[in-house]
């Protein structure tokens, strides 16, 4: 199928000579939108209000996972068995045991296909629903398509303290440069969304600018002192006679990083010791595990997304254990990253339900394409966009079901293919909003929120 390019958005330029395109819709535009959403959603969007998006940064093997191929031949079907799942008929990889017994809450799409390799724009394209902009490798820019994050986040507000969206717990790197898909876009830095660092112990690689926020750490002492500075800062800005836009995005996080650190909504969410420790080792003690478990409690005290990198270790700026398995394959998912991935996600599901947060939280499994058919000479796969498997659960999703098929191989889709725009679609619709709804960017330019089609998972 084809998919439809990325409409013409304003330039970089115009953007940074207005402080709204810094600080994103202004008040007509804003209660406008409110009223398009109120007038096209019912009851069930006021009960779906959270999502959490867990996203394998590398790009997950779906054969190894959710669409192995046991009959295909050996250089194509790998040295991984596969096993029942809580759904006759259907099999998964042999090392995802649990969640081979959550599929009863899970839609797995099997038929997902785009036609970039490269990391960054495959994310882009996951993440936005859009082709990617330009080629290369792809840094933010204004310009670019706001974030299925910064999406959501238009149509549910937060408490007061919490960030409209958090991402745990880095932002995604390719070759030293932050990765363009994360971020507000053209509906400016208000929608960027803030990056935490899970209170892990483990290996991390520190602060990191994005575009107007920071990685923060809630727990550490140099960042109440660090807000502490800035509040000085603050002041003396606010004495110039003019505020440019990148002052105004200044002022935003700076405002939003106070409430969070001296207010206790969020700063008690992130203190996981007050989290029964049972449920903490139920979720890993490793990085992956610790940020789906802080996800939880972030959506739990009004957060309205969440988006998680579940990885086996640290990989801001590119290091660590990843899922870009293009050598060594089979022992790096069965030793490293298959367990961590299904002890965290698998606890997150039953977590979630025996909270009675699953019918309102959409979790959302995500990666940027799936790994080539055949076997290279490494024993590894390499990038594989033209099919690859995604999965849903919660917020209305009928669980148990699988949408599409991939042919023998795992090369291709063989029935009901679909795209990135179809799966942003089907996502808006589970949280209650109308995918045709029209948005506006800070230059009140319109927009559609998604052309994809639904997906009937519902």
């Amino acid at each position: 199928m084809s998919f439809p390019l990325q409409p013409s958005a304003p330039s970089r330029r115009t953007l940074l000579k207005t402080s709204a395109g810094m600080l994103g819709f202004s008040l007509p535009t804003w209660l406008r939108l409110r009223q398009q959403v109120e007038a096209k959603t019912g009851p069930a969007a006021a009960r779906r209000k959270s999502c959490i998006v867990v996203y394998c940064w590398g790009g997950m093997s779906h054969h190894e996972t959710f669409d192995p191929k046991p009959d295909a031949p050996s250089e194509i079907r790998g040295t991984f068995d596969t096993i029942a799942t809580s759904i006759p008929g259907y099999h998964v990889g042999e090392h995802i045991p649990r969640m081979a017994q959550q599929l009863e809450k899970l839609a797995v799409i099997r038929s997902i296909h785009h036609d970039d390799s490269a990391h960054g724009r495959g994310m882009y394209w996951n993440m936005t629903g859009h082709r990617p902009p330009r080629a290369g490798n792809i840094p933010p820019l204004r310009t670019d398509w706001p974030s299925l994050a910064a999406m959501i986040s238009l149509f549910h507000e937060p408490p007061r303290g919490a960030p409209r969206a958090v991402r745990l717990p880095y932002p995604m790197v390719d070759n030293g440069t932050l990765q363009a898909g994360e971020y507000g876009g053209w509906l400016g830095a208000l929608y960027d969304p803030i990056v935490i660092k899970t209170p892990s112990g483990k290996a991390w690689g520190g602060v990191s600018r994005t575009l107007g926020s920071e990685v923060l750490d809630l727990g550490a002492k140099e960042d109440l002192a660090r807000v502490g500075r800035r509040s000085d800062l603050l002041a003396t800005l606010e004495k110039q006679p003019t505020q440019t836009s990148d002052y105004q995005g200044f002022r935003h996080f700076h405002q939003l990083a106070r409430d969070m650190l001296l207010s206790d909504g969020v700063k008690k969410a992130y203190n996981l010791d007050q989290e029964d420790p049972a449920l903490r080792t139920a979720y890993g003690d490793h990085i992956g595990g610790q940020s789906l478990l802080l996800a939880r409690r972030m959506v739990e005290v009004g957060v309205p997304v969440v988006q998680v990198i579940c990885s086996a270790g640290d990989l801001n700026g590119g290091a660590g254990d990843m899922w870009d398995t293009h050598s060594n394959n089979f022992n790096r998912l069965k030793n490293r990253l298959l367990p961590v991935w299904d002890q965290g996600c698998s606890t997150l599901l039953t977590d979630l339900e025996q909270r009675g947060m699953l019918d309102e939280t959409l979790v959302v499994f995500l990666t940027e394409f799936g790994r080539t058919p055949k076997i290279n000479g490494n024993a590894g796969r390499d990038h594989y966009p033209n099919v690859y498997s995604v999965a849903l659960a919660g917020a209305g999703i009928r669980g148990g079901q699988g949408y599409g098929t991939s042919d023998n191989h795992g090369a291709y889709p063989r029935t009901l293919a679909c795209g990135p725009a179809d799966l942003h679609a089907t996502i808006f619709q589970a949280l209650g909003i109308n995918p045709r709804t029209e948005i506006h960017d800070v230059l009140d330019r319109p927009f559609q929120l998604s052309s994809g089609k639904t997906l009937p998972l519902f």
